[in-house]
């Protein structure tokens, strides 16, 4: 099949490209940096320079490609590290997620695309009762903090859009936090913080979390482009609360063990999201994605994944 991966220079991007081109798609990369074109050309797809928040742009390079499945992996991650100023963090993110969307949309029906399968994140946004791991039965969160008000609607525009498109059938992944050799948690910055013990247990450290390696989420997406319908969590086999995996971390990095630092003071510090991230976020369970993707993630557990970035990261500092 023709695959247009729109954002096909990111973390999931990258390790997507030649998983597809290796199952025998023909694949067409959008990036908006031309310095990137070169990296999708290397990693055997063919480029396409454009703003994905220019409509006439995207339609122009759907139409050249005439795709089959649009994959949607827009994201604009720069300055998420620090999350005090969440709302403005993920502002660009949230432009993609909404206007973007509805430019590939537009688009994908133009063209008679068949398929679109959408980028969307499972943790935080679940509703904060009951269980500590949620299904993609379960509602997501009625009354976020004010500052990831946004963000939460613009993911719920995304997915309500994608999901309830009668054409193309849309696909909807939810990624669990992400990590891999210097991405997501592992990124030299992250690890960095961890070193500097600038990434403090906070409260209890009571909120679960689920993660998920980049190649994992790819191969994820990989069975998504051919089949499945609706939500999916793509997500680890094994969540994790802050207090286990948080320390964890920092020993697997040769850091000195996170400081603890009380909600109220943090809430006064970094604000009111990220408390609730490591004290009251939800993790996600993948039973839904094994039983109709067929999909079993190569990294069962966080524990194993980032004891084998950590030693990676340790071989290539040699």
């Amino acid at each position: 099949m023709r695959i247009f991966i729109a954002g096909a220079t990111g973390a999931i991007g990258r390790s997507l490209v030649p998983r597809l081109i290796a199952n025998g798609h023909s694949v067409t990369g959008l990036t908006r940096t031309p310095a990137k074109a070169v990296l999708l050309q290397k990693l055997g797809a063919t480029p396409v320079v454009a703003n994905a928040l220019d409509q006439k742009a995207i339609q122009a390079a759907v139409d050249a490609a005439r795709p089959d499945v649009i994959v949607h992996e827009l994201t604009d991650l720069a300055g998420t590290l620090d999350l005090r100023k969440f709302e403005r963090a993920f502002a660009s993110s949230n432009r993609l997620r909404t206007i973007g969307t509805d430019h590939l949309l537009a688009a994908a029906r133009a063209c008679g695309v068949n398929r679109i399968v959408a980028q969307s994140y499972c943790g935080w946004p679940y509703a904060r009762t009951g269980g500590y791991v949620k299904s993609e039965d379960d509602p997501l969160d009625p009354n976020p903090p004010q500052e990831q008000r946004r963000t939460l609607d613009a993911i719920c525009y995304l997915e309500d859009t994608v999901t309830k498109a009668t054409t193309p059938i849309g696909v909807v992944l939810r990624y669990g936090g992400f990590y891999g050799s210097d991405t997501g948690l592992f990124e030299a910055a992250v690890i960095e913080q961890f070193r500097k013990r600038r990434m403090p247990v906070i409260g209890g450290g009571t909120a679960w979390w689920s993660f998920v390696h980049v190649d994992d989420a790819a191969e994820a997406t990989v069975l998504a482009v051919e089949q499945g319908v609706g939500v999916y969590n793509i997500v680890d086999d094994d969540p994790a609360p802050v207090h286990a995996w948080l320390p964890a971390t920092a020993a697997m990095l040769g850091a000195q063990p996170p400081l603890h630092v009380p909600a109220w003071l943090a809430r006064l510090f970094v604000g009111e999201p990220l408390v609730v991230m490591m004290t009251e976020s939800r993790a996600g369970s993948n039973a839904k994605a094994k039983r109709e993707l067929g999909w079993r993630p190569r990294r069962p557990s966080w524990w194993q994944g980032f004891a084998e970035v950590t030693q990676q990261t340790a071989r290539q500092a040699v």
